[in-house]
């Protein structure tokens, strides 16, 4: 379990402090992929290397199966480093080495026999799919084949977390979904808990079954994926989740309210709930905004609706009498 409370931390830049991350508090449980997701300059790295003491935060702690990490001496700080492994979005391969010998460099550092060096390196390559790769350079194979090299190297010392920072964002939509299977196929097999840390949606949405959102170095909201993206409660999950809302709106505030309906299945998805509003109560709203997405294997949808000022009440009853609906109404700058 990795216990992430009340962290701050901040940088020194142009003669003023920037506050990368303000009073964070997560935990992410044992064999969890944990997503950690905001927008650029939200404090997502800062808070992966905090989690491994890459850097030092200026407050509160980060514990790790009990151990208090910024408590650890240089040599308890190095030894539990061999328990957290890391992968980068640029791979951070040697050049000058073989794929073989990039996963055997760790186990070279730790002192382990030739032999059993090259064996484990071996096993490693045929997890990650590449052992026909073995002889080959970095430089010979493609972005996708380099990740699951260094992918590879990292489960070398068999880590109990794995920690992804932005893994996939330098990869096409093809092999970014390869490299996620590998992850999770990971997951489940070796029982490694992932945090994944991403501004891509369809990322948390593909293997995350946890999220945290971050704005500003702040905790936005954290939880279920499921729950989160279904039902955004925060201003930063909405603009995520809802990235189309965000944008001026033809509404006119004198005679409609606004309403934001999320279907949380497949089957409400697909209910023409528009049509079945006016047919039934007469009411005709105003279709702002509507979208769909699939996560994990369903189907999602919502939609910003415009209500009649005069049967706004009764829509709002009616639609949340409707099971697998959330029902929010919105303020007139729809953030």
């Amino acid at each position: 379990m990795i216990e992430i409370k009340n962290l701050s931390k901040s940088f020194e830049y142009g003669g003023r402090s920037i506050d990368a991350l303000r009073d964070v508090s997560i935990t992410i449980e044992d064999g969890d992929i944990y997503g950690i997701i905001g927008m650029s300059g939200a404090g997502k790295s800062t808070l992966v290397r905090c989690i491994n003491m890459l850097e030092r935060p200026d407050s509160g702690s980060v514990i790790v199966d009990g151990l208090d990490m910024g408590a650890l001496s240089p040599a308890e700080l190095r030894l539990a480093r061999q328990g957290m492994a890391m992968i980068f979005q640029q791979f951070n391969l040697l050049m000058q080495r073989n794929c073989l010998r990039n996963v055997c460099f760790p186990l070279e550092l730790a002192g382990f026999s030739a032999a059993r060096v090259k064996e484990r390196a071996m096993e490693l390559l045929e997890l990650v799919g590449l052992p026909d790769k073995a002889e080959a350079y970095p430089a010979q194979l493609s972005g996708g084949q380099q990740q699951r090299v260094a992918i590879a190297r990292a489960l070398a010392m068999e880590p109990k977390v794995l920690l992804c920072d932005e893994a996939t964002s330098a990869l096409d939509p093809s092999t970014t979904a390869q490299i996620l299977g590998l992850i999770k196929e990971i997951n489940e097999r070796l029982g490694i808990s992932v945090v994944v840390i991403t501004h891509q949606m369809s990322v948390v949405q593909e293997i995350c079954n946890k999220v945290a959102i971050l704005d500003e170095g702040r905790l936005a909201e954290s939880g279920l994926v499921s729950e989160v993206f279904a039902a955004p409660r925060s201003k930063a999950g909405r603009r995520l989740v809802f990235p189309g809302t965000g944008h001026p709106v033809a509404s006119d505030p004198a005679s409609e309210r606004k309403l934001r309906v999320v279907f949380m299945d497949a089957a409400t998805t697909s209910r023409p709930l528009v049509a079945t509003l006016a047919a039934e109560l007469g009411i005709y709203a105003n279709v702002i905004y509507a979208d769909t997405q699939s996560m994990r294997g369903d189907t999602f949808g919502n939609m910003l609706l415009g209500i009649p000022n005069r049967s706004f009440a009764r829509a709002v009853a009616w639609l949340r009498a409707m099971p697998n609906l959330s029902v929010e109404e919105l303020d007139s700058d729809v953030q």
